[in-house]
């Protein structure tokens, strides 16, 4: 069956490069011809002043509404990756919790509809101890669950987490994904669902991104799409030449999806360019070609 399939793009793209609001939502609505946007806390941290969040929410939503853009969900991103609901100090989970919060509360204003990131990232220390892994993660899942009461009272639809690339930052495989979906799902105010990124596959044994998208498609209303290789996660852009040599294909995706039984996604450019000579002034061009070769599959 087919998929309501539509294309957006995670503003991760536009950390430190383009966080002015009339900058990035130019480039998004019409330079690369997108309207969905999943919206990152790296460009509008909720540590800031509310004085400065409110400022930056409105010129966001002015020039949302000039481009015609929908931000459809809100997420972590590269400065946020931290341990959060899994920090070893309860008094800092507890920052963090109120932290979310107020990101829900902007996300919402936003118009966003779902809202999560990372589970969370044990230390070392928590992760080879076992009864403490499980202290910490069933502390980490309280949070997240408190935030879903948060999240519906705000009128969103669900949550979201992203199944990450090692143990201590959860779901590596599969099989851990569903094991935390469904544990979270146990008392949570919303509906956990995936932003699934299958250039991850990152497990030694569980490097087929399309069998994670065959298995997990069918709960995961975000899909972040990048260029990469085997055994790794490039977040390259789909340009001819990291495409010759790259194994994530539009067709294949789309068939994992439709085999999945997923019946919607929203696929979501997660490109990352380094800060070097080689990269840095082709950020927009590899996005626009990016975009070009998913326009031959994709319409939405």
């Amino acid at each position: 069956m087919a998929v309501d399939l539509k294309l957006g793009i995670n503003l991760g793209f536009a950390n430190n490069k383009y966080p002015e609001p009339h900058v990035w939502t130019r480039i998004v609505a019409e330079e690369l011809g997108l309207k969905y946007v999943q919206f990152v806390a790296d460009i509008l941290n909720v540590f800031l002043p509310d004085e400065i969040i409110e400022r930056q929410v409105e010129e966001i939503l002015e020039n949302t509404q000039k481009y015609g853009l929908n931000i459809t969900s809100t997420f972590l991103s590269s400065f946020t990756r931290v341990n959060h609901f899994m920090h070893p100090d309860p008094e800092q989970r507890k920052v963090w919790l109120a932290w979310f919060k107020k990101f829900a509360d902007i996300s919402a204003r936003m118009g966003a509809k779902m809202t999560g990131g990372h589970p969370g990232i044990l230390t070392f220390n928590d992760y080879d101890d076992p009864a403490r892994r499980e202290e910490i993660t069933l502390e980490g899942i309280k949070h997240w669950q408190e935030l879903s009461w948060h999240c519906r009272e705000l009128g969103m639809d669900c949550m979201i987490f992203e199944p990450m690339s090692i143990p201590r930052e959860y779901a590596n495989t599969v099989e851990e994904t569903k094991e935390l979906l469904a544990r979270l799902n146990d008392g949570a105010g919303l509906p956990f669902r995936l932003c699934l990124d299958p250039g991850h596959a990152p497990h030694p044994d569980d490097r087929d991104p399309y069998r994670w998208i065959r298995e997990l498609g069918s709960v995961s209303p975000i899909v972040h799409i990048q260029q990469t290789e085997a055994g790794h996660s490039r977040h390259w852009p789909f340009t001819k030449a990291y495409n010759e040599i790259g194994i994530i294909h539009a067709e294949k995706v789309i068939e994992a999806l439709e085999q999945s039984g997923a019946k919607e996604a929203e696929l979501v450019f997660e490109i990352y360019h380094r800060e070097a000579w080689s990269s840095e002034f082709s950020i927009v061009q590899d996005h626009k070609e990016s975009v070009e070769y998913w326009r031959r599959y994709v319409k939405g």
